[in-house]
């Protein structure tokens, strides 16, 4: 491809996303004026960070102005609608949980914040799942009518290897990176069959513990002081996909019997859809 050629594109490309805007402010203020605000807030953190000499906080809100345009990219490149109730959901789930949750602390500055998020996760990828094979099921292409049972099966499916993978990604980035995203919990009590001086797989139960004292490799010793032991994010990696849980069953049994009656307001307001025109083709050199 030439230079010439290559203009010609990104010229094109910018004219599209000129034009999927201002048709957002025109037909879906709601979405256009989120996505403005919440950028907005966002550019102004980045620039923030990146004065204070945050780089950490400049990557994040980087990322997070790359999650910003991934619809819009799914809409012009995929030929798919996202309905304005679920865009709006997205832009302020991301803003909730990288901006508020990881730059300001509201992790560990309210107690269910983690909760709430993993709970919404896991209902919204549900909507994602039942929507990817709802497309199939409305395609010219495929001549399968997958029932509304099946349809709910796949959607809890999606959320919860979606929230297995997200866990998994925690873990790698605490265990190579050292980031804490697996928060730990203070127990007073553990059991553990390590301590079992039979060997005979008999688990040791320690109650009433109050605090932990570390012993470190140049012979000094750490006292936490947190209260109890301190477990390394195993009950927050299963409160999470508990809570995925939850909400992954709560759309999926909310979508089986949507599918089989005629009114469909939870689906219809966050299902994706065939985009109604197909996509505009590159004009002619």
């Amino acid at each position: 491809m030439s230079k010439e050629s290559r203009k010609l594109r990104r010229r094109e490309r910018r004219e599209a996303n000129r034009m999927t805007w201002a048709r957002k402010m025109r037909e879906e203020p709601g979405v256009f004026w989120t996505y403005v605000i919440l950028r907005t807030i966002v550019i102004l953190v980045l620039i923030r960070s990146l004065f204070n000499g945050h780089l950490d906080n400049a990557i994040v809100c980087a990322f997070v102005l790359l999650l910003y345009v991934l619809p819009r990219f799914v809409e012009n490149r995929m030929n798919i609608e996202i309905p304005s109730v679920l865009e709006i959901v997205i832009f302020v789930f991301v803003f909730m949980a990288e901006i508020l949750g990881e730059l300001d602390s509201y992790y560990l500055k309210y107690e269910h914040w983690d909760t709430i998020l993993h709970t919404s996760s896991g209902f919204l990828l549900a909507a994602v799942g039942f929507s990817l094979v709802n497309l199939l099921n409305k395609s010219e292409r495929v001549r399968v009518q997958l029932s509304p049972v099946y349809l709910a099966v796949v959607a809890f499916c999606f959320s919860m290897t979606m929230g297995v993978l997200w866990e998994f990604f925690e873990f790698a980035a605490d265990r190579w990176l050292l980031f804490d995203m697996q928060k730990d919990t203070v127990l007073s009590r553990i059991a553990t069959v390590d301590l079992d001086p039979t060997l005979s797989n008999t688990p040791v139960v320690i109650s009433g513990i109050t605090d932990t004292i570390l012993e470190l490799s140049d012979g000094s010793y750490y006292r936490l002081g947190l209260g109890g032991y301190l477990d390394i994010g195993i009950y927050d990696t299963m409160e999470d996909l508990f809570v995925c849980f939850l909400g992954a069953v709560t759309f999926s049994v909310i979508a089986f019997f949507e599918q089989r009656s005629e009114k469909r307001p939870l689906t219809t307001a966050l299902a994706l859809h065939k985009g109604k025109k197909p996509p505009e083709e590159a004009p002619a050199e």
